[in-house]
């Protein structure tokens, strides 16, 4: 075949090997990205995945949409690009520039891809600009040594432009990063060695890890003392140990002996109590690019004339953001303004955090994160946003507004809508669910449409399944270009690969909004997908420089970086805080307190008997040489809930779960009956409650499924898996499809046990929330959340409630929408309505509780952030009476450990911008530690 002539060989473009600029054709180029490794860990924790036997994940109902699916195609392994660390620095050069086009400057951010569809070098190296334009490639020589490390995912290369273009070749500096996990790193070590591969940086900081361990030691050795010391004096006092390490107690006055009296007044109560402010604990205030001095001189916007409500200043500042922040400008010439991270020179643009500079202006993102703090009125500024710009940006396209939000605030959106516009001149509002989707080839003549992440996430699903070049739908949420997109409660979609997150990116529109209070919950990561959603130009939108220009370098503390993630956050995100002077809410004063509950004599019989089996449970695990013993953790986590139901009810306690391990000892893999599906569930539950992380993508469990194997996995990683081996990745049992998956029994893994109801046998904890309920003194008309994780614990407390006649409504994850909204309404309308019971994990967000003004946490869950957003649904905008808070704690229980373990949560917080660099192990290490402190 004769070669094709220069000006067709330039148009294929070319790949030099060498560095004498000879030709030869390049084959069409092919995803670069590898998938990801197999990280799966044999001698990893059991883990287990909820779903109903013989039903599909996704076929259940509309909102398994939802589900976080990963695509089997998708490449990049992301916890690679973050956990992974410097090696040493390649200094190299591009070479065959002459053949490319894509446009780069010094200093700036280069990725380094491998080119497999390359015929003629398999070990093809390529180097591309931020755009994803080729610049050129690695030498042949270097190549050659590289491709194998980075084919087998042992090493990750980015490169940075140090040098100006010459006429063959561009100097580049290529940072090699590798595993962080010991063994492994020593091995890496001497493979690159020997393959002459920088590893001074790496071999630097082995050498300091070695001493920081040696240092720690000694540290350790000395603190062990001082600790016996302590201890032998407490002791030597008659004073628990436990108490004279807890502050908690410094200045409590205990009640006297027996249960708390009859007829008590609330002053009796409260001078009973000890007062307890979690948020003054140590809580770290995220920095957000914009301090609040500056936030307090925004401009304001005048109120719509359309809305019926008068916004408060803060929010009429907030209106004036947004609107800006819809028209967004590049920076002007001469002027040392930033945008979105683009700063002007002359007519050439930079993007300051990868430094691509383009001629061209570049494209803006329309929209923001507006992420103020929870009971701020971030949903009445999305209104007043609607009713104030509505004209589309593009003429002739629609000017509807489509809100993306959780399936239990739907109603939450209309009822706002319709509260806070004249009546007048209403908005046509559409609700996108259910019957609503017959509506759907009339979306463009509603003002707002209001639908959820299952619906989006199901729509997706469909036009995906028909192939990547499929033509948009006639009908439905994927064929309208809409004015606006406002995602609510928007980190549901912070991992980019899942469904959800993608369908919403896949949508069309002018402007995109997320409203989350929490925009970086775990990491950085989370950041990104907000980024992705929001489109934000200049390389940013791929992972893997966004990982370069921000993650790492934050990781290693670098100032600029701080300073970067500072500009980028202040230009896309709005945050205000509640404490903030200038927003004064005028909200009423907050009190909590702690109301220690002494255990009737045999309820203190049966706690100190599980207590005595966690200790022994502990002490068997401990003196276990084989650590994969995992049933017998799954044991740890088994009777420490025994030991927390216990302090609520003593018919809380099961026995299930000693059933199910010792039958999965025995069997391995057990048969999906419904006794065996109800044990697993149960068996999650543990998992959920105990912050357990998925053994495939170490992160927390958002879509928990088990198998019947008994390991619990996110449903998107346990699902690829499947996809790619049809086996367990922990036991190696088969899996022949997701079919076999059991799922939570009911919303986010919330507890379905069944108890034995005897309205005759109270425990003293439930009579004592009784009194605080009854108590002589109460403010007229309050009403109350009694918030639980439990709900057989629920059911428990309804014949007491129904015994001193107090009526009362009831949310939890097994009522469907529109009985969560009878319950809301009776609450809000029902004068004799006086309390609600509500489950902790689905009230905790997205509901509006104002008409209370008591909470009573009838038991203390493991992360202190979700009882602070629970409380935050009724301590927010809009609560015009004083608020009190009970945290009802049995004395000298597993309960009073908890809290201090929340104490420490709070105080270790780090900032927004963490990232997680433990090594599974080493994390699992302190769980474990941080049990033994609760079994003590």
């Amino acid at each position: 075949m004769p070669l094709p002539s220069l000006k067709r060989k330039r148009e294929a473009k070319y790949v030099d090997l060498t560095n004498d600029d000879r030709v030869a054709r390049k084959a069409p180029r092919v995803n670069p990205t590898p998938a990801p490794p197999q990280r799966y860990y044999g001698d990893a924790p059991d883990y287990i995945p909820l779903s109903q036997p013989g039903s599909s994940f996704l076929e259940i109902d509309d909102e398994t949409g939802a589900a976080e699916i990963i695509d089997s195609t998708q490449g990049a392994d992301e916890d690679a690009y973050t956990s992974y660390r410097l090696y040493g620095n390649l200094s190299t050069k591009i070479v065959g520039i002459r053949y490319y086009h894509g446009h780069a400057t010094v200093g700036e951010y280069v990725s380094i891809n491998r080119d497999r569809g390359n015929r003629y070098d398999t070990n093809a190296i390529r180097v591309d600009n931020v755009m994803g334009r080729q610049i050129g490639h690695l030498p042949r020589q270097i190549a050659a040594k590289l491709a194998p490390y980075l084919d087998s995912k042992d090493l990750i290369a980015e490169g940075m432009l140090i040098g100006n273009k010459g006429e063959f070749d561009w100097p580049i500096d290529v940072k090699l990063f590798g595993t962080s996990q010991s063994v492994a790193q020593v091995a890496l070590m001497q493979r690159m060695e020997k393959d002459k591969l920088p590893i001074k940086t790496a071999k630097q900081a082995l050498r300091e890890k070695q001493r920081r361990a040696a240092q720690a030691a000694k540290e350790a050795a000395k603190e062990a003392a001082k600790n016996a010391l302590a201890q032998a004096r407490a002791q030597r006092n008659g004073q628990p140990w436990e108490m004279s390490q807890n502050p908690m107690y410094a200045n409590l006055s205990m009640p006297g002996e027996g249960e708390l009296g009859e007829g008590e007044s609330l002053e009796d109560l409260i001078g009973q109590s000890v007062a307890f402010n979690p948020r003054e604990m140590g809580q770290v205030v995220e920095k957000f690019g914009v301090g609040e001095e500056d936030l307090a001189k925004m401009p304001m916007a005048d109120c719509p004339a359309a809305l019926s409500t008068q916004l408060l200043p803060y929010q009429r500042q907030g209106l004036a953001w947004m609107l800006e922040r819809e028209s967004p400008k590049l920076p002007e010439a001469r002027s040392d303004d930033v945008v979105q991270l683009w700063k002007r020179s002359g007519n050439m643009y930079k993007n300051i955090a990868t430094n691509y500079s383009t001629s061209t202006p570049p494209p803006l993102a329309s929209g923001g994160i507006l992420a103020d703090d929870m009971g701020l009125g971030k949903t009445i500024q999305i209104i007043s946003l609607i009713v104030a710009n509505s004209t589309p940006r593009t003429s002739g396209l629609s000017k509807a507004t489509l809100i993306v939000s959780p399936l239990g605030v739907m109603s939450n959106w209309r009822d706002q809508i319709s509260g806070h516009v004249r009546k007048e001149n209403p908005l046509r509002v559409l609700t996108y669910h259910g019957p609503g989707k017959n509506e759907a080839s009339n979306l463009d003549q509603y003002d707002v449409v209001i639908t959820t992440y299952g619906a989006i996430s199901s729509e997706f699903t469909h036009m995906s399944d028909k192939g990547p070049n499929v033509k948009r739908p006639n009908k439905g949420l994927f064929s309208m270009h809409w004015r606006r997109i406002v995602l609510d409660e928007g980190h549901t979609v912070r991992n980019s690969h899942t469904k959800g997150a993608r369908a919403v990116c896949g949508l069309k529109a002018d402007s995109r909004w997320s409203l989350t209070g929490t925009p970086i919950i775990n990491n950085l990561k989370d950041l990104y997908s907000q980024i992705k959603f929001l489109g934000i130009s200049g390389g940013l939108e791929d992972f893997a420089v966004f990982n370069s220009t921000l993650i790492r370098p934050l990781n290693a503390g670098d100032p600029n970086a701080n300073l970067l993630l500072q500009a980028l956050m202040a230009t896309i995100c709005l945050r205000r805080k509640k404490d903030m002077n200038f927003v004064n809410l005028r909200l009423p004063e907050l009190s909590s307190h702690v109301l220690h509950v002494k255990f009737l004599p045999h309820e203190k019989e049966k706690y100190d008997m599980f207590h005595a089996e966690a200790q022994g449970v502990l002490r068997d695990f401990q003196s276990t040489t084989n650590r994969s013993g995992n049933a017998t953790y799954s044991h740890i986590l088994e009777v420490l809930l025994r030991l927390r139901q216990v302090c609520n009810h003593w018919k809380l306690c099961q026995n299930r779960l000693n059933n199910l391990m010792g039958l999965l000892e025995k069997e391995k893999v057990v048969d999906l009956n419904p006794e065996n599906i109800k044990a697993l569930q149960a068996m999650l539950q543990l998992k959920i409650e105990s912050q357990e992380e998925c053994s495939v993508c170490l992160d927390t469990l958002h879509e928990p499924v088990i198998t019947a194997c008994g390991h619990t996995f996110d449903y998107p990683c346990i699902e690829q898996v499947i996809q790619q081996q049809h086996k367990c990745p922990l036991c190696r049992a088969e899996i022949k499809d997701t079919a076999t998956l059991v799922s939570p029994a009911a919303e986010l893994g919330e507890d379905t046990s069944e108890v034995e109801i005897d309205p005759d046998a109270p425990s003293s904890k439930i009579q004592a929330l009784i009194k605080v309920l009854t108590a002589q003194g109460q403010a007229p008309g309050t009403k109350t959340v009694v918030f639980s994780q439990w709900t057989s614990f629920l059911d428990l407390i309804e014949p007491q409630l129904q015994r001193h006649n107090i009526k009362y409504a009831r949310i939890d994850g097994k009522m469907n929408s529109a009985k969560r909204d009878l319950a809301l309404d009776a609450l809000n309308r029902d004068p004799s309505c006086t309390v609600m019971l509500a489950s902790l994990n689905v009230c905790s967000v997205g509901l509006n509780l104002v008409a209370a003004n008591q909470v009573i946490l009838a038991d203390s869950w493991w992360a202190p952030a979700i009882e602070d957003q629970a409380v935050d649904r009724v301590y927010r905008l809009g609560q015009t009476r004083p608020t009190t808070v009970w945290r009802l704690v049995m004395e000298d229980s597993i309960e009073d450990r908890v809290l201090e373990t929340q104490k420490r949560k709070r105080t270790l917080m780090t900032t927004a911008f963490r990232e997680k660099s433990k090594r599974k192990d080493e994390e699992r290490r302190e769980r474990l530690a941080d049990l033994e402190k609760l079994i003590r």
